[in-house]
């Protein structure tokens, strides 16, 4: 395999590993506050016992918090299974705005610990194009990532999805920390790597304070 495949391979692998991490992350929270209230509910048994009126209002409340919860473990296994499944093809029509929305979902544990929010221009029309799911998910990480370990607390990202000539391309606006950029040098070359595998390109305006994803329509 050449050097450029194992610094792309590697990155998918690290892409992968962090989402993962941080899905697992979310899920023990879940499980953390399924525990306290089941505790809850334990007092409230052993209270009952010892001759104290139940409170219907009190057990509806936490078994409400309860049931919360299991929605809540629900759609993350389910965003879960979706990434697992983005490997399942090598190529396919993938739509652009979609796979953006989803990837601020995944990413929306590490960006609020950050205190960075991403906001999505809505676009007319449904812009798709053929290429690896897997690997446009983690450039879009990348970007992402570069983001929240840039910008200021408490900034909002526009990102919006534009046709541009032949290409596809992505506008990361509002970059607070943009206009100071030694301490990150990006894109490196493993985000190079990438970007020449879904035969991208990534431009940083720093004046503007935005970045610009582009993808080919067919690469």
């Amino acid at each position: 395999m050449s050097a450029g495949l194992n610094l792309v391979s590697e990155s998918a692998l690290q892409f992968f590993g962090k989402m993962n991490a941080s899905i697992s992350h979310e899920i023990n929270n879940v499980l953390a506050i399924i525990n306290e209230n089941a505790g809850l509910l334990e007092d409230v048994a052993l209270m009952e016992e010892k001759g104290v009126p139940l409170e219907s209002e009190k057990i509806k409340k936490i078994s409400g918090k309860v049931l919360g919860q299991v929605k809540r473990a629900n759609r993350i296994i389910k965003n879960m299974n979706r990434l697992a499944h983005s490997v399942d093809e090598s190529v396919k029509m993938v739509d652009i705005a979609d796979a953006l929305e989803f990837m601020i979902v995944l990413s929306s544990r590490l960006s609020a610990i950050k205190g960075v929010s991403f906001k999505t221009v809505s676009h007319p029309d449904r812009i798709e194009i053929f290429t690896n799911p897997f690997l446009l998910q983690n450039i879009i990480w990348f970007c992402l990532d570069y983001i929240m370990n840039l910008a200021e607390r408490d900034t909002t990202i526009s990102i919006a999805v534009e046709e541009h000539g032949g290409a596809v391309q992505i506008r990361f606006s509002g970059i607070s920390g943009l206009v100071d950029i030694k301490n990150y040098a990006f894109p490196a070359e493993q985000e190079t790597r990438l970007l020449e595998t879904l035969n991208g390109e990534l431009q940083i305006n720093s004046n503007n304070r935005e970045i610009i994803l582009f993808l080919s329509a067919h690469p």
